[in-house]
């Protein structure tokens, strides 16, 4: 049985397998750690181009993080030394920011999380580099539309299951396979937290949404085959054909009508081609 807990603004949040239900002070505190997330990743389209470093970048991310009185919740997460993570082409989730240059025809996911006020603002978006091929610039079209029929199917009274099939079926319906060993996740004070939003399913399963709840939706999609393999440093998730993969995360909070979501792009900067 599923269980939800209602937040109090004074109430120290824990990671204990509840679904929690955010107030208006929530709902206020993601707006604003989510407007800065959006507009992080907004910054970087005129910086991810051929010849840039993945370091680079996460520079530019720290920095903006820190300028706006916020902090990267990634650096030290479980080790990891990085203000963000960077995704290039056959790398599904979790890249690690090197001093490798992006290439023409390279497609790029950013993801970031700044920490603002004690409330994660996390999102990712796709960048095209320079000439991208048809096929790759295609798969992050699908992928972009997966997350919006996700969110679309995110309305209280339905289920977690609802979301899993629509990303599900629009993306099998272009042949692509669907990332299994990753998924969204409640989002709050804490960065990680119930409930697992799994981007493939049955419609009707799962926990009921209700207002009050927050977590991403974030499908990753490959042209390939869907399975993933992770590399030795710990963090980097590939795919195992070594085929393209693309993805996109909104933060979202399920409203008594359906679901805002915190990490817009106030500029409509939301897929690419910018």
């Amino acid at each position: 049985m599923t269980e939800y807990q209602v937040i109090e603004s004074d109430q120290t949040v824990y990671r204990d397998g509840t679904i929690k239900l955010h107030g208006p002070e929530g709902f206020e505190g993601m707006r604003k750690a989510g407007k800065l997330a959006a507009s992080i990743l907004d910054a970087l389209v005129d910086e991810v181009k051929p010849g840039v470093t993945t370091a680079a970048l996460d520079d530019i991310v720290r920095a903006m993080t820190l300028d706006a009185g916020a902090v990267p919740a990634t650096m030290g997460y479980r080790g990891y030394a990085h203000s963000c993570c960077i995704s290039v082409n056959h790398v599904i989730c979790h890249g690690i920011p090197s001093e490798k240059a992006l290439k023409d025809g390279d497609i790029v996911n950013i993801d970031v999380t700044p920490l603002l006020d004690g409330w994660h603002g996390d999102t990712s978006r796709m960048y095209l580099v320079g000439d991208v091929p048809l096929k790759a610039r295609r798969l992050v079209d699908i992928t972009h539309e997966c997350l919006m029929l996700g969110i679309e199917a995110a309305k209280p009274g339905a289920r977690l299951g609802d979301i899993s099939a629509a990303i599900q079926r629009h993306a099998e319906e272009h042949r692509y396979g669907i990332v299994r060993e990753f998924c969204g996740h409640g989002v709050g004070r804490l960065f990680h937290d119930a409930p697992e939003v799994v981007h493939a399913g049955r419609a009707g399963s799962g926990p009921e949404l209700k207002p009050g709840m927050f977590f991403t939706i974030e499908p990753m999609i490959n042209l390939g085959k869907p399975q993933a393999k992770m590399l030795r440093d710990g963090w980097t998730a590939v795919t195992r054909d070594r085929s393209l993969s693309a993805q996109f995360e909104h933060s979202i909070g399920i409203t008594e009508s359906g679901a805002e979501i915190f990490t817009l792009s106030e500029k409509g900067l939301h897929k690419p081609p910018y």
